[in-house]
């Protein structure tokens, strides 16, 4: 399945000074001005690289990523259920049991009183989302046994050689555009409706993603990759930033994301994985807005995990910060270039696992006891784009990776991954020392890495999904 073609601002660069909405800094090295618009966590590039100055990274394929690919090909597969029972919602099915279709009405009913919490205010998104204010010690996370009657825990030592600026910007979600907020002690909540688990296949699989068996044969539908991994090691957390685009999906079946992975264990039913990025979802959100997401699981995507708070799981400690929420602004073709950065650590004292956002934002933690493996450290850390192609017509999928255009069109035109690093077991923020890239169908969707001294480790991915050499 897998072959071998598949594949901030750092060091010496100071001082920083306010001009207007844009953060500027001068590189005493390369003697020139680069500019960046920041919303907190978004970076608007203005400063195009060269590409003669970026080495390219040797690449070596390690035996074990394929597997991994193809295991998240298999295990994430996402069609719709073409059954009514056990909850499942067809498409198909030609005949209307009105007291059915109430028994699943009432289910959902349910399941959205156990999910939407009370809130002590709800904000209108520009997009249609609501957002619920709910008492942080009455989310989702405390329905756990093992969390129930606690609250969320002070912040965590931070990694060595982190330093987080701690500018804060609101608007770098849509539903915070009006200025609104929630009050200190709560946490913003997109609300979940009706319409969005009715988009699902069943009301157990709303929120994670399926594994379901597939043959991977020219016939068959499947995730494809372009990533950036390192193995081999142990790791405690992993930190970049990521170029944010809206790429266009084809179907409501089909999805465009990019994202960290840290995992750990075999690729059977114990794998342990702690996911943070952007993605694109109609199925999960009923639009095409590139939306900020989390997901977790600690037996190949079973029974445990959920994307953002749609479980109990992820504990979120800010108030500022939608987890599912539209990111605003997005990058443009030739234009205005913007990234989120993520860090995800181990606490080295209590051994939860921590996400931040942006220049020093604490977003939440795993508690370590949801974990079997990642109790102890990762394994590997993947860094990269992913797509369902789903064949519509019995072609490839139009679905787009990143922006939408082939690695090799450079900054402006692809998107990126920049300033890779992981933590190590002291706890340190490290530049990665064997960074591989893959892509599984290059001709559809590609991956150039490369490092310099102000992105570090870095790559460009992407592509346009069906095409001339895409068919």
């Amino acid at each position: 399945m897998v072959t071998q073609s598949w594949m901030d601002f750092v060091g010496g660069v100071f001082p920083w000074t306010k001009k207007k909405n844009n953060w500027c800094y001068f590189d005493h090295r390369r003697r020139q001005h680069q500019c960046t618009q920041t919303h907190t966590g978004l970076v608007e590039e203005t400063t195009h690289l060269n590409s003669p100055n970026m080495a390219s990274s040797c690449c070596k394929i390690s035996p074990i990523i394929p597997i991994f690919v193809f295991f998240l090909s298999v295990s994430s597969f996402v069609w719709p259920v073409l059954s009514s029972d056990s909850g499942n919602y067809s498409q198909a099915n030609q005949t209307f049991r009105p007291r059915d279709e109430l028994q699943k009405l009432k289910m959902i009913r349910a399941h959205l009183m156990k999910i939407n919490k009370p809130s002590v205010k709800t904000i209108q998104s520009p997009d249609g989302d609501l957002i619920d204010c709910v008492t942080a010690h009455h989310q989702p996370a405390f329905d756990h046994p093992q969390l129930n009657g606690q609250k969320p825990l002070n912040p965590p030592e931070r990694p060595k050689g982190h330093n987080p600026t701690g500018m804060v910007s609101e608007n770098f979600q849509l539903w915070s555009i009006s200025g609104e907020s929630c009050p200190e002690g709560t946490i913003p909540i997109r609300r979940t409706t009706e319409k969005d688990i009715l988009r699902a296949s069943s009301i157990r699989r709303f929120g994670r993603k399926i594994r379901r068996p597939v043959q991977r044969d020219s016939s068959s539908n499947g995730h494809e990759h372009a990533v950036g991994y390192v193995t081999g090691d142990q790791y405690y957390g992993a930190k970049a930033s990521i170029n944010v685009w809206a790429p266009s999906v084809a179907n409501q079946y089909e999805f465009s994301l990019s994202q960290m992975w840290v995992i750990s264990g075999s690729f059977g039913d114990d794998l342990n994985t702690i996911e943070a990025g952007w993605q694109v979802s109609p199925e999960l959100y009923g639009d095409n807005y590139p939306r900020f997401f989390t997901y977790w699981t600690t037996d190949a995507y079973q029974a445990t995990g959920c994307y953002n708070l749609l479980c109990s799981g992820f504990v979120q400690t800010n108030n500022r910060i939608a987890i599912g929420a539209a990111i605003s602004p997005t990058s443009s073709f030739d234009g205005g270039q913007y990234d989120i950065s993520l860090l995800v650590w181990k606490d080295p004292k209590h051994g939860n696992w921590w996400l931040e956002f942006g220049s020093g934002i604490l977003v939440g933690y795993w508690p370590s006891f949801l974990f079997t493996h990642l109790r102890s450290h990762a394994s590997m850390v993947q860094y990269g784009g992913e797509v369902v192609n789903s064949r519509p017509s019995g072609s490839h999928t139009s679905t787009q990776m990143g922006s939408g255009h082939f690695a090799g069109e450079g900054f402006g035109k692809a998107s990126y991954f920049r300033n890779l690093q992981v933590v190590d077991w002291d706890n340190s923020l490290i530049p990665l020392s064997n960074l591989r890239v893959l892509a599984d169908h290059p001709n559809c969707y590609d991956i150039q890495g490369g490092i310099n001294s102000v992105w570090g480790n870095y790559f460009y991915y992407g592509g346009p999904g069906r095409n001339e050499r895409c068919p």
